[in-house]
């Protein structure tokens, strides 16, 4: 019998390291290749991680809880077949075996952080590699580090913390801590812990109000031609697609026509450069069933019909609430939508999802009077009215760029053509 080691994968872009949730199978259990053997945490996703091989799961190297870098050995698998000197097969392919392989990765990794001048802090406070690389190239010393609060697992410091920390670094005294405020109990109180994604959520929503200068503007749309052609539609578009038309995909499709006209809308900042983007990825935010919130990314969607929009919309919806969405959907977003109008709500102003400057919340669609200009004269009749909220970074989207971008989805919604078909 051979034995081969299965490696941390990478699971999407800049991601260096992993967290191991839980273990779904146990030592001396049989795997398939492909079957799902443990569940990784990164800070984009919680995902499912497949065995490399068939075989038996021979040992288990990474506990749960423990934080492994990219291409470390976390299990050992033991396969049919025969090796010299009991040694690991070679599965890389490339002549070199999965134990050389990780090796080079680790010590890659390990490489950035071994010449750092930073000493290793007196405390048994865990920072990644990649932490540790930061904080050399921007020259931050043990003693501040460790004056850094972290949000991680067990107060590990993360990257969005340091991150955020430089952002604000110099500009005011040393940093300390903030006191938490004594909060008093009752014997009536339920203490609940936060679980994993709504500690992520509140890390990313504190660093995003830290990095960028919000600015909210609105705009009260008529989206009346909207409702009409949906409601001549979604009963044929049900019975056709086995799929409900909501009026998200069509608020996503006024968004990219409106991102064409205004692409320094579609931009991220990194540093003092601004990236402008070719490609439109458009996140679009997704409750689930535990009330936290989750943001799967429609890809090229410049590229895709309102039909495409739909399915797009749909699929990933649901996937979404199922937790079957995969790491790369999750990533590369250029500009996000929030449709608070699922819960009665006429208007928001969203946090951006960084490193993207802007980010659009649609409220509910409500019957309203309104004086409707017509050649023959002005009078009173019954509209569908909705708010657009367009929440966009100040240091680089001014208040007439920001402006004008929500009035353009505005104005799209409006002229809608009620003739169109889907």
């Amino acid at each position: 019998m051979a034995v081969v080691e299965m490696v941390m994968p990478k699971m999407g872009e800049s991601i260096m390291e992993g967290t191991i949730l839980s273990w779904l199978k146990k030592p001396g259990e049989t795997i398939e290749q492909d079957e799902s053997v443990l569940e990784v945490a990164t800070d984009k996703v919680d995902t499912e991680v497949p065995a490399t091989h068939a075989g038996v799961l021979k040992e288990i190297l990474a506990k749960e809880g423990e934080v492994v870098q990219v291409g470390k050995a976390i299990a050992i698998i033991e396969i049919e077949g025969s090796s010299e000197n009991g040694h690991t097969a070679d599965i890389s392919g490339n002549g070199k075996d999965a134990v050389a392989l990780a090796t080079e990765m680790v010590e890659t990794a390990v490489a950035a952080v071994s010449h750092t001048p930073i000493a290793k802090p007196s405390s048994d406070r865990f920072y990644s590699p990649l932490v540790m690389s930061i904080a050399k190239e921007e020259k931050i010393s043990t003693s501040e580090l460790e004056g850094i609060p972290g949000t991680g697992k067990e107060g590990r410091v993360t990257k969005n913390d340091i991150l955020a920390y430089i952002q604000t670094r110099g500009k005011s005294a040393a940093p300390k801590v903030a006191e938490p405020i004594k909060i008093t109990y009752s014997g009536d109180d339920e203490i609940i812990e936060m679980d994993r994604m709504r500690k992520m959520i509140a890390e990313r929503m504190l660093s995003s109000r830290q990095i960028s200068a919000h600015v909210t503007s609105f705009v009260e749309a008529d989206v009346t031609n909207v409702v009409n052609w949906r409601n001549k539609w979604k009963r044929s578009f049900q019975e056709k697609e086995r799929a409900a038309l909501t009026y998200t995909p069509i608020f996503i499709e006024a968004i990219v026509k409106a991102i064409k006209d205004f692409p320094m809308i579609n931009i991220s900042v990194d540093g003092t450069k601004i990236v402008r983007h070719q490609a439109v990825h458009i996140g679009m935010a997704v409750a689930l069933p535990s009330g936290n919130l989750i943001v799967p990314v429609i890809k090229n969607a410049d590229k895709l019909s309102l039909l495409g929009i739909t399915h797009a919309v749909n699929d990933l919806a649901e996937r979404a609430r199922t937790n079957n969405l995969k790491a790369d959907e999750l990533s590369g977003g250029t500009y996000t939508i929030s449709n608070v109008g699922g819960f009665g709500n006429i208007m928001g102003t969203p946090i951006i999802m960084q490193p993207q400057v802007a980010i659009m919340a649609v409220g509910a669609v409500k019957k309203k009077p309104a004086v409707i200009e017509t050649p023959q004269g002005d009078f009173i009749g019954i509209r569908h009215m909705m708010f657009l909220s367009h929440s966009y970074d100040h240091r680089v989207v001014d208040g007439a760029l920001g402006g004008m971008f929500v009035r353009k989805v505005a104005d799209y919604l409006e002229q809608f053509d009620t003739t169109r078909s889907i």
